[in-house]
């Protein structure tokens, strides 16, 4: 029998905010463990919590972001459980009344594993349940023969994004997450760095016969701590479950933890049910009327990176595999459009970016705001190539020399003597000359052996000393010879 897996996530999303979700305590990362606390994120007798207005708002814009319908009213609630990461033994979330509901992911071609993009056949959208907010655990250490608890993460706001089970393999979790991480970034969201816990999976996955509609027993993995860490535990889970279906065994209902170094998954508990958390309404908290700071939100809204790929290729005339590099990287986007604003060549600047620029960057070791090479010197140095003042391969080499030294381009061609002779009588003459010795070639190419001409294009190049431009002299030469 031929088997499917039906997949869900569980996306958590660490807020880039100043502060924690309920207190005024400092929302960092990398802090010595339990100095960002206080009496409301410890949970300590008396201390009331007071919410975070921009976590509200980034997790209003995330919904925005991704089609969902904003609450016009939203309220927290005690969703109760124990464990040594949750002090006061109920963490604040939303149950009932979620800020945001249903939206959808459009997952791009170019988001899945590069090793698995040749197998999508069209753009698969993933339906969310929902988007809510609450706030962080504290992060627990484990040593040989203690646990340690840091609660400096406790309490920082923490959006969790909820998916129907649309998914059907660990490839599309791969490109959901993916894209989700592309699209937070561009919202100024989160960091949305996987080891640093600000952008955290649950998945529960099942498996069933691909004929049958009904689910089956559904199994929560945890504790991965990158998205090709899904992508393997999800390979591995499902093929366990798939075993034990085809041997006719029972699928338990259960979370399980992967084990990065074991390549498994590993059974934890039984899988708790939201009765099990007893969630009622939070006493110390007011519901918030979303209604009248909403529209603020709306207007926020950015250009998400599917339609900034579109309109680059569209207005813009850059090629599908450039744009889809520089929208991967919304700084590095930014960039590049500055520079194409000064120049009508906005692929040629996009050629340098993606093939030029990164790589110098990479070798240096250094980010791109820290590049020698401003958007406008670029740009201007595309001006010079596609002017016929310097050759291609002549702007390659000016492009490394400005960014070793900072210079302009066009005081790197002057000092270095590299302009090309784009004038029309000289470089009539130069080609007169090269006939005038080649009468046996000019005869081949006149009997039909057209190959022949980049002969005599070298020739004249090298009586200019390289520095007659090459299009130029092609032309001249077709011309003299009635080719």
């Amino acid at each position: 029998m031929n088997y499917e897996a039906v997949i869900g996530l569980e996306v958590h999303v660490q807020l880039r905010t100043r502060t924690k979700m309920f207190c005024a305590c400092a929302n960092t990362f990398g802090a010595p463990p339990n100095t960002q606390t206080c009496p409301v994120c410890l949970g300590l007798p008396g201390a009331l919590p007071s919410p975070n207005f921009e976590a509200l708002r980034l997790t209003a814009l995330t919904g925005l972001m991704l089609g969902g319908a904003i609450a016009p009213r939203c309220k927290f609630d005690r969703k109760n459980y124990f464990y040594p990461d949750v002090s006061k033994n109920y963490q604040i979330s939303q149950y009932d009344l979620p800020i945001c509901v249903g939206g959808e992911l459009v997952l791009p071609r170019e988001n899945y594993p590069k090793d698995a993009q040749k197998t999508v056949e069209e753009s698969r959208r993933i339906r969310l349940v929902r988007i809510h907010l609450e706030e962080d655990v504290a992060k627990s250490f484990h040593f040989e023969a203690a646990t340690g608890v840091d609660f400096n993460r406790a309490g920082a706001p923490l959006m969790e994004i909820v998916t129907q089970p649309d998914l059907r393999s660990p490839e599309e979790a791969f490109a959901f997450l993916s894209t989700l991480r592309l699209v937070l970034l561009y919202g100024g969201v989160s960091d949305a760095d996987m080891e640093k816990g600000q952008l955290r999976c649950d998945c529960n996955v099942s498996v069933r016969p691909v004929d049958q509609e009904e689910l089956g027993a559904k199994v929560e993995i945890k504790n991965m701590n990158s998205i090709s860490g899904v992508r393997r535990a999800l390979a591995h889970e499902i093929e366990r479950q798939m075993d034990v279906a085809r041997n006719g065994g029972r699928i338990a209902q259960e979370t399980r933890r992967w084990d990065e170094a074991a390549g498994a998954t590993f059974g934890m508990r039984s899988k708790e049910m939201a009765h099990d958390y007893r969630y009622f309404p939070e006493p110390d908290l007011l519901p918030v009327v979303v209604d009248s700071w909403i529209d603020e939100v709306r207007r926020a809204v950015p250009e998400l990176p599917v339609a900034r790929k579109e309109r680059l290729m569209r207005r813009l005339g850059v090629g599908e595999s450039n744009a889809e590099v520089l929208v991967a990287d919304r700084e590095l986007a930014d960039w590049f459009e500055k520079a194409a604003a000064t120049t009508k060549n906005a692929n040629g600047v996009a050629n340098f970016v993606v093939n030029d620029l990164l790589r110098e960057l990479g070798a240096a070791g250094k980010p791109l705001v820290e590049s020698p090479i401003a958007p406008e010197a670029l740009g201007a140095l595309v001006d010079l190539a596609d002017a016929g003042r310097i050759s291609s391969s002549q702007a390659k080499e000016v492009f490394a020399e400005m960014f070793r030294s900072g210079r302009a381009a066009d005081e790197i061609v002057v000092e270095r003597g590299m302009e090309q002779v784009s004038d029309t009588d000289a470089i009539g003459k130069l080609c007169d000359e090269v006939l005038a010795v080649n009468a046996a070639m000019v005869a081949q190419i006149r009997e039909g052996n057209v190959k022949a001409v980049g002969n005599l294009v070298g020739q004249v190049m090298k009586r200019s000393q390289g520095k007659a431009n090459p299009a130029m002299v092609n032309a001249a030469l077709k011309e003299k010879l009635g080719i």
